[in-house]
């Protein structure tokens, strides 16, 4: 099996910093992109940011200069700085991790279980 467990989320006043943490256990062989989704109420699932297993990261411009993903391949671990918070940036953060499992071999994509941020204005 494999578990994501992310922390980190909270309430936050706008122009405050979050940083959210996911991490990925079980039987992992490799782990290649991992990834932060995001989703408001009332509005569809969203990428926000993600990088490559081999550092390579891309944001949605809304979070661009205010977001920093990054990862930490020893600990199987994606993280998430949010700086310069907004309202707008208020909903559920969803990490998201592309891997080979051991036991499989096979390239299958995991979800952790959801963290709200609130960003108060």
């Amino acid at each position: 099996q494999v578990q994501l467990v992310e922390s980190g989320g909270g309430l936050a006043q706008a122009g405050e910093s979050l940083r959210l943490s996911c991490a990925a256990s079980g039987d992992i062989f490799t782990i290649n992109r991992m990834g932060w989704y995001r989703q408001a109420p009332g509005k569809q699932r969203e990428l926000v940011a993600y990088i490559t297993s081999g550092g390579s990261t891309n944001y949605v411009d809304s979070v661009k200069g205010r977001f920093t993903i990054s990862r930490d391949n020893a600990k199987n671990t994606v993280y998430l700085q949010m700086n310069s918070l907004e309202p707008e940036d208020t909903a559920v953060y969803y990490c998201n991790v592309y891997l080979i499992r051991i036991r499989s071999g096979v390239l299958s994509d995991y979800w952790g279980q959801g963290t709200q941020v609130t960003v108060s204005s």
